[in-house]
């Protein structure tokens, strides 16, 4: 059953709108399953059979055996063993492809009863009429002032309830000690300071610092920071510190302190950069701890806040989780929905993953306050911003990863760039 499908229109515009930023990956479709609307895609994997229908949901949270993708598969066997009224069957898709697969499955009748989307992206579906309005029963839960409000606003559109925040995260800067330590070089605290320790640190194949300026969301999350260290925003970034936050990324990599690799590196890229010593210093998420401690227990790193300009700055990261409104199994995905948020349920899953919470009842558990490395990340999010620009900001991000796209590959100057890009987004942000 396709209640919500929506219009030709729609979906064309979306469509329009998904391929500037891609975010997530299209598979076959087979025969759909029993209990939702969606077709198994690769990736696909359920775990021990709960009994009953078929629960589908989708995300890119990390594939089977990933540190990332082993938390959510063992959430969901956990949930599956918990009750026999439906078996949940989890797949992944591939972050840069999860967008334009939501997508073509609107259009197509094929999707999943539940969905893991990036948190500014949360609007844009709801805009799209993807994701069922859960308001009477969030309601009737009684529990959303129990969140941050700035994860929880995201969930939000035209006053209504999308979603429930899954997890927060930020970025902060790590340092590789083995190399920071016989250079006496302490975490940057400001940009002359990251400019100096940068090009300190680069030697022979190593560079001083990695980033991720690829043209996905993931280099706009990478880039915002830095622009409202300045103390602009999107809204003014045709001034002085828009093109200054520009220029920092240029001037790194044309003074060779930066590899020029990062336009095609992805966050885990810029992990393997790090963890292989092809960089000294990396911006990074959370979700990164339980890699490194497990695929490389014997790095010794450190993390500290980012680099302040004018004023300190991060970005408030992160996932939703939503039910989408074509599901036929409304009230078992509702069920499903809560349960994670269960604080039992939720801070194992949390931990396991390295994400931090949405929730703010449980932002006081130890988990978040006795290790002194996800105490920089708690202190680095008092400063971390959202990206709330309305349901139009997939285009506004595309506009402003083809600025960087351009900008650091020398294709046009930082000032032309950043000119262009803000008459792109100027008239698409909420008015």
């Amino acid at each position: 059953m396709n209640q919500n499908t929506i219009s030709r229109r729609q979906f064309l515009g979306g469509l329009a709108m998904g391929t500037g930023v891609v975010f997530l990956a299209a598979c076959a479709p087979a025969a759909a399953p029993a209990g939702g609307g969606a077709a198994p895609a690769e990736g696909a994997a359920a775990a021990p059979a709960g009994g009953g229908a078929t629960l589908t949901w989708w995300d890119y949270m990390g594939e089977a055996g990933s540190a990332n993708g082993e938390a959510v598969m063992d959430q969901v066997a956990k949930y599956n063993a918990a009750q026999s009224a439906v078996t949940v069957e989890r797949t992944f898709v591939p972050f840069g492809d999860l967008k334009q697969k939501l997508l073509q499955g609107a259009a197509a009748g094929q999707l999943p009863d539940l969905v893991i989307i990036d948190n500014p992206d949360h609007s844009s579906f709801a805009s799209l009429g993807v994701l069922a309005d859960i308001t009477d029963p969030i309601t009737a839960w009684g529990k959303s002032s129990d969140y941050f409000p700035g994860p929880w606003d995201s969930t939000v559109y035209q006053g209504k309830n999308y979603g429930i925040p899954d997890n927060s995260n930020c970025l902060v800067q790590w340092q590789n000690k083995a190399f920071t330590e016989p250079a006496g070089i302490t975490a940057p605290t400001n940009w002359d300071e990251l400019r100096a320790a940068a090009a300190a640190l680069t030697e022979g194949e190593r560079f001083g610092i990695a980033l991720s300026g690829v043209k996905t969301e993931e280099g706009t999350f990478q880039w915002l920071p830095f622009l409202w260290m300045t103390g602009e925003d999107l809204a003014t970034l045709d001034s002085d510190g828009g093109r200054a936050a520009m220029q920092l990324w240029v001037d790194l990599v044309q003074n060779g302190n930066m590899s020029p690799g990062i336009l095609n590196w992805t966050q885990g890229d810029v992990k393997d950069q790090f963890v292989n010593g092809l960089a000294a210093l990396m911006v990074n998420g959370p979700w990164q701890i339980p890699v490194l401690k497990s695929d490389s227990p014997d790095l010794n790193w450190e993390v500290a806040v980012l680099p302040a300009e004018k004023q300190g700055a991060s970005i408030l990261g992160g996932e939703n989780m939503a039910i989408v409104k074509s599901t036929s199994s409304f009230d078992d995905a509702w069920d499903l929905l809560i349960w994670r948020q269960e604080p039992e349920n939720l801070k194992e899953y949390l931990v396991q993953a390295g994400k931090l919470p949405s929730l703010a009842t449980l932002a006081t558990d130890e988990a978040w306050t006795t290790d002194p490395v996800i105490k920089v990340f708690m202190d680095q999010l008092q400063v971390a911003k959202p990206r709330n620009y309305g349901p139009k900001y997939p285009e506004i991000s595309n506009a402003v990863q083809e600025m960087m796209q351009a900008a650091v590959s020398g294709q046009k100057p930082v000032d032309a760039a950043v000119t262009e890009a803000a008459a792109k987004i100027t008239p698409l942000l909420p008015s």
